[in-house]
């Protein structure tokens, strides 16, 4: 845990000054372009480990920019940090009248799911207590992290290490 901004908060240039960035090619379908080029991107925060890539466009700067994407999210879903008891901005500004409104396509989602994740992980992944912390309702919250598969599946792993029922999609 860290006692400062996420991850996610940092500006692309700052975040990728913390990573390793490796072009490839990719695999799987795409004609011969796709295996003469290298085109595939991935990022790799280098003090975590954590990773984003992608390889499904034809443009190398294509793929950087979902491969960040990726990462955010990654960063979202497995890094906690600490949290003051006030909201940060993006969630007093996506969260309003106790609902959560995000794409998840949004420079704002990865931030989102942090401070939601930080906010069920201080709560012990107990809904009630974290909806509350984020002035959301229960379903609102479960809607916000059914949106991204891996998020989700995070989200139950942490319920059953403290020994609390999986929740279904």
């Amino acid at each position: 845990m860290t006692d400062h901004c996420h991850l996610v908060e940092l500006s692309d240039e700052k975040l990728l000054e913390q990573c390793s960035v490796k072009r490839t090619r990719g695999s799987g379908p795409g004609g011969q372009h796709r295996n003469k080029v290298e085109t595939a991107i991935v990022i790799t925060h280098l003090k975590t480990g954590v990773i984003g890539e992608a390889s499904e466009k034809r443009s190398q700067d294509d793929n950087k920019v979902v491969a960040i994407k990726r990462l955010r999210q990654n960063l979202a879903i497995l890094i906690r940090s600490k949290r003051t008891e006030q909201l940060g901005d993006v969630a007093q500004k996506r969260v309003q009248s106790k609902k959560i409104s995000v794409n998840t396509n949004h420079d704002d989602f990865p931030i989102l799911l942090a401070e939601a994740l930080d906010r069920l992980h201080e709560n012990e992944f107990d809904i009630s207590r974290a909806s509350e912390k984020l002035h959301c309702t229960n379903s609102q919250l479960m809607k916000f992290l059914k949106q991204l598969p891996a998020a989700f599946e995070y989200f139950n792993q942490q319920r059953q290490t403290r020994d609390l029922p999986r929740l279904r999609h």
